[in-house]
């Protein structure tokens, strides 16, 4: 009785006092620059990870490929812990291990019982600070990468989304891809991964993150125990300021008629993380949705375009996208579709577009604020989630934003924000086109052009 109880105690919650009951996070910065942050809950478990400012886009057209490298490295022994032993160490506890490297950040992170949490530290100190790097590992992952890049040429939509970035981002470090060539993942050497590390794996370019049953005092004494020592340059100095990439209106198709179905990714440059016109552009895709042949709803869901693909059988699925860096973004959607449906699929695509840029209405932006804000709560579920949220603001944002200070922005957008927003990055903007597969009808890219404006009488 005392169970069901509490349940509906927890239950009645309302959603302002949900957000207005989410612990602090704390935030600690060690004298080498090391950020210490966590929020901490009455969790059984914990996420601890490590976020740090490196990617593909601080490689250059020789090394690219190193980070994604040094990623699968990492967990392949340690000078402490050689060969399988770190794996070894970490299914002792019972903990599951993980990591990704992607054009901005790198994160190797473990989930574990939160009484296991300073070991899960010195872990992940281990595993950045003494990377064993040896020569017969580096050869057998040399192929498992090389074999995981043919896998991925599979993936037309990871493939268009590459193109995408190398057309927008041409001649920049932005279009490098995060796996890097073939080429580069044969020739990379020892000396070109540790010189890597030795770069960009320094104190002030992480984030030691956690979340669930910890206390931050004790996260904050295991961090000074174990990366007290972590320099805070490379043996070269400082690394140099991240370079700025504009982004080209252009296209890249690469067209193959044996394939069943093409995939288009239109986009234009959007903003970087910390411009507030973000909110206001994620409200705008909350308006588009998205759209898949597996959904239910037909023609009666709220989503325009998904009711008109829906009904005149225009594609497979669409999903709007907005990709923020540093200093610059990607705004756009992506779609698959039937070879003779390309042509009508872009229409009424862009004719979209265009109607949020004219007349988009309040009770469109109500309904998307309200699809926002339930994802927004979603990050709430699971330590890992709320882990990598941290991890990611501080590095973005330098601070983690509160979940009620993201709420209160939403609720800012109004219906002229949406239209004035959307006129400011979308309206008469040269758009940057990538196409995969049977692309024989994709519109030459002055008529697409042409489709980013209306002519108004």
């Amino acid at each position: 009785a005392a169970l069901l109880t509490l349940t509906r105690k927890r239950g009645a919650a309302t959603y302002v006092q949900t957000l207005q009951n989410i612990p602090e996070t704390q935030v600690t910065t060690l004298e080498n620059g090391l950020r210490v942050a966590s929020e901490e809950s009455n969790q059984p478990t914990c996420t601890v990870g490590l976020w740090i400012e490196a990617g593909s886009r601080y490689e250059d057209a020789k090394t690219n490929g190193a980070g994604f490298f040094v990623e699968h490295m990492a967990f392949k022994g340690t000078k402490k812990r050689p060969g399988s032993a770190f794996e070894k160490e970490v299914e002792s506890l019972g903990a599951h291990l993980n990591g990704y490297t992607s054009r901005e950040q790198t994160a190797f992170y473990i989930k574990a019982l939160s009484k296991d949490m300073p070991k899960v530290v010195e872990l992940l100190s281990d595993l950045v600070q003494n990377c064993a790097l040896e020569d017969s590992q580096i050869e057998k992952e040399r192929g498992v990468i090389l074999q995981e890049l043919k896998e991925m040429d599979s993936s037309l939509a990871d493939v268009t989304f590459d193109y995408l970035h190398a057309t927008a981002y041409q001649g920049t470090a932005l279009a490098h891809t995060v796996e890097g060539t073939t080429e580069n993942i044969k020739r990379l050497t020892r000396a070109d991964l540790a010189s890597y590390i030795d770069t960009h794996f320094k104190a002030p370019r992480m984030v030691l993150a956690a979340a669930g049953g910890i206390s931050h005092r004790e996260l904050v004494d295991a961090a000074k125990q174990h990366f007290t020592g972590m320099p805070i340059t490379s043996k070269e100095g400082s690394v140099p300021a991240l370079a700025h990439c504009r982004f080209t209106g252009s296209e890249i198709r690469a067209r193959d008629d044996a394939l069943p179905l093409a995939h288009i990714a239109l986009a234009v440059e959007g903003p970087g993380w910390a411009d507030p016109d973000n909110v206001v552009l994620n409200v705008a895709n909350a308006i588009i949705g998205r759209y898949d042949r597996t959904f239910g709803g037909g023609k009666n869901q709220s989503s325009r375009v998904a009711a008109l693909a829906m009904e005149h059988n225009l594609c497979h699925s669409f999903e709007p996208f907005n990709t923020s860096y540093s200093d610059t973004g990607l705004f756009g959607f992506h779609f698959v579709s039937d070879p003779l449906s390309i042509d009508d699929m872009m229409f009424c695509a862009q004719g979209e577009w265009m109607r949020l840029c004219t007349s988009t209405t309040e009770s469109e932006v109500t309904r998307a604020k309200n699809y926002l804000r339930n994802a927004m709560v979603a990050q709430l579920d699971g330590t890992t989630r709320v882990c990598e949220n941290i991890g990611s603001h501080l590095l973005h944002y330098g601070r983690r934003i509160p979940l009620e200070e993201w709420d209160a922005r939403i609720s800012a957008v109004d219906a002229r924000m949406v239209r004035d927003v959307c006129s400011k990055y979308i309206y008469d903007k040269c758009p940057a086109i990538a196409a995969v597969g049977p692309i024989e009808q994709l519109l030459d890219y002055n008529r697409i052009r042409s489709g980013m404006y209306w002519v108004r009488l």
